[in-house]
């Protein structure tokens, strides 16, 4: 258990420090943007000492690696100040938008992993046939495709054509959970198609490199059904593999989700993201990047723990 718990603790703080690394990219690469943040918020005809007020207001007066220390202390406690083109907190603006993209994210896994994991099995099972081909065309045919390509494709033929479904993912605060799900459908298939063609996949290669193990085959040779060799034998060992992809493409459900809001007009953090650096609104932008990177960051620490706890040979790697 110590073990365990050490490993963890150093995957933490490894993540603790990527993650500063990132807050630094993130605050001067807004920084070196062109342009000043005071005149494109007031615009350009704005007088010199409204300029210089609004300098003053915003901290521009002070060195940057003093503005950096104290965007930091506040984004710890969760205080990304205020909005420049709204005047609210950031905050209070991100809490409702990220809700929504997190709901989009779940509404999409709830589908895809279970079915990725089942289709994985069974082309494992049936792999060099024509159901294995077949699936393996169709799988990089969604790879390769864009998401906002797939988003397109969709609309085109089940909300214009066909009028299944509505093109825009509009919310309102008094819809029921049903009227939810049926409004935010083609955004979450989107997602699906694309993550399930690549869970899928490692899902199968997974099991076929197993399959080639010396215990698959003895219990092959005793006679074991070929489902009773995947689910007793293969699939317990092949979880650790399985738990990273699965973990990786929740952690892309949440942090790739902008285009496919953006298609959608979905409002999520992903389209308050575009929003805010289309009005140069950029406190907004600082904190959705802190943001998508803390929860990548967090989900691919929860893929190492997953994969430690299912893999005896990483919790005793001597």
């Amino acid at each position: 258990m110590g073990d365990i718990l050490s490993l963890v603790a150093k995957r933490l703080g490894y993540g603790v420090i990527t993650l500063l690394v990132i807050s630094i990219l993130i605050f001067f690469a807004v920084e070196l943007l062109p342009g000043d943040i005071a005149e494109a918020v007031l615009g350009q005809s704005a007088t010199p000492e409204t300029l210089a007020a609004m300098r003053e207001q915003l901290g521009l007066n002070q060195p940057a690696v003093v503005r950096y220390l104290q965007w930091l202390a506040g984004a710890v406690q969760f205080d990304f100040g205020v909005s420049l083109i709204t005047g609210d907190p950031v905050s209070s603006a991100i809490s409702q938008r990220f809700a929504n993209t997190l709901f989009l994210a779940a509404y999409a896994a709830v589908i895809a992993v279970p079915i990725s994991i089942v289709l994985g099995v069974i082309v494992a099972l049936l792999r060099n046939t024509i159901f294995d081909r077949v699936a393996n065309v169709l799988t990089l045919t969604s790879i390769s495709s864009p998401e906002f390509f797939l988003g397109y494709i969709l609309i085109l033929y089940l909300a214009v054509k066909t009028s299944m479904f509505p093109a825009i993912a509009s919310l309102r605060g008094d819809m029921d959970f049903i009227d939810l799900l049926y409004r935010t459908f083609l955004p979450a298939l989107t997602l699906v198609l694309v993550v399930t063609a690549h869970m899928m996949r490692m899902t199968r290669a997974a099991i076929i490199n197993l399959l080639a193990s010396p215990y698959i085959e003895m219990a092959r040779l005793k006679g074991t059904p070929p489902w009773k060799v995947i689910v007793r034998h293969a699939l317990p060992n092949a979880w650790a593999p399985i738990i990273n992809v699965v973990a990786l493409n929740l952690a892309y459900l949440i942090t790739g989700v902008v285009l496919v809001e953006v298609v959608f007009v979905y409002p999520g953090i992903g389209q308050l993201l575009v929003d805010a650096v289309s009005k140069r609104d950029f406190p907004v932008v600082q904190a959705c990047c802190l943001i998508f990177a803390a929860t990548f960051i967090l989900l691919n620490l929860a893929a190492d723990v997953g994969a430690i706890l299912t893999n005896p040979r990483l919790r005793h790697p001597k």
